[in-house]
């Protein structure tokens, strides 16, 4: 048997979660998250310049205003994808003063333009594709259930979406801690989490159940055997979730304003996704066969 006891310690893994999962869904119930412009709505604004401009310039002229984290594009015919004459920017709902301020700003920042164009929209997101999301996420968790169930047990499923539960739990905790802008991007992200940690952990399962079958006699020692089969993967589990650590945390630092907010979601949705996939699948699915045992 391992030195350390991965299953026999499931009460202490659960209780860290507990810690950061608890105070989060207070923080979500009192501060709430700061939403961006896809689901709160904003403000279009399309300029041509007279010369050809950075993004970094206008996020700098934009920056005195808070609104640095705005989104900002460029188009034109330009074949120099770093800076162009037409830029359009997506920020906030503004008030006809302050947009005023932000255009004089612009223009006294970053140089002359003409004003192409210059609406108010409503969110792009809204309440149906949040509704639609959740439902995305419910139906493949169902699905998850299934398939595990028929794979494996059923068990193993209830153990496996709890575990992706707690995953999205911290990463909405982390976001509702640091007011991090949620637009659809951290959508994406959520949906790309729930794919990356399932696939760890069913890995971890897939290795329990063969050491059920082959190993496993009547009378064993189960909490060996789970720990057995997370060391046995454990190597596999770290390999991969370094491998996306280190890509994240490239796109995370040295990616452009408008990905800061993405890169972080995978950041820490992909170390919990690791952390689950070793400390808590495992011994929850531990927790959950004693627990039927004994009814």
């Amino acid at each position: 048997m391992p030195k350390f006891d991965i299953a026999g310690r499931a009460k202490l893994w659960f209780t860290i979660s507990l810690l950061i999962i608890i105070p989060g869904l207070i923080s979500m119930a009192t501060r709430g998250f700061n939403f961006g412009i896809d689901f709160t709505g904003g403000t279009i604004i399309d300029l041509k310049f007279e010369q050809p401009v950075e993004i970094s310039k206008i996020r700098d002229a934009l920056k005195p205003f808070g609104l640095d984290g705005s989104t900002i594009q460029l188009s034109g015919e330009s074949s120099d994808v770093s800076e162009s004459n037409n830029v359009m920017i997506r920020t906030i709902d503004l008030e006809e003063v302050q947009r005023k301020e932000v255009m004089a700003g612009i223009k006294k920042d970053v140089g002359n333009y003409e004003v192409l164009r210059e609406e108010k929209v409503g969110a792009t997101i809204g309440s149906e594709l949040i509704f639609n999301a959740v439902m995305a996420l419910v139906i493949s968790w169902v699905l998850i259930i299934l398939y595990i169930a028929y794979r494996f047990e059923f068990k193993f499923g209830i153990a496996a979406i709890i575990a992706l539960i707690h995953d999205i739990l911290i990463v909405l905790t982390l976001f509702s801690f640091t007011q991090r802008q949620v637009d659809s991007s951290f959508v994406a992200a959520l949906l790309t989490i729930v794919g990356y940690s399932i696939n760890d952990t069913i890995v971890i399962f897939d290795r329990i159940r063969e050491n059920l079958k082959l190993h496993f006699k009547r009378g064993g020692d189960v909490v060996e055997l789970v720990n057995r089969s997370i060391y046995q993967t454990l190597t596999r589990s770290l390999y991969t979730v370094f491998t996306c650590l280190f890509t994240t945390a490239a796109l995370f630092f040295f990616g452009g304003e408008t990905t800061k907010d993405f890169a972080f979601a995978l950041l820490v949705g992909f170390t919990c996704g690791c952390f689950s996939s070793i400390f808590i699948a495992g011994p929850l699915w531990l927790t959950l066969r004693n627990f039927g045992n004994k009814n």
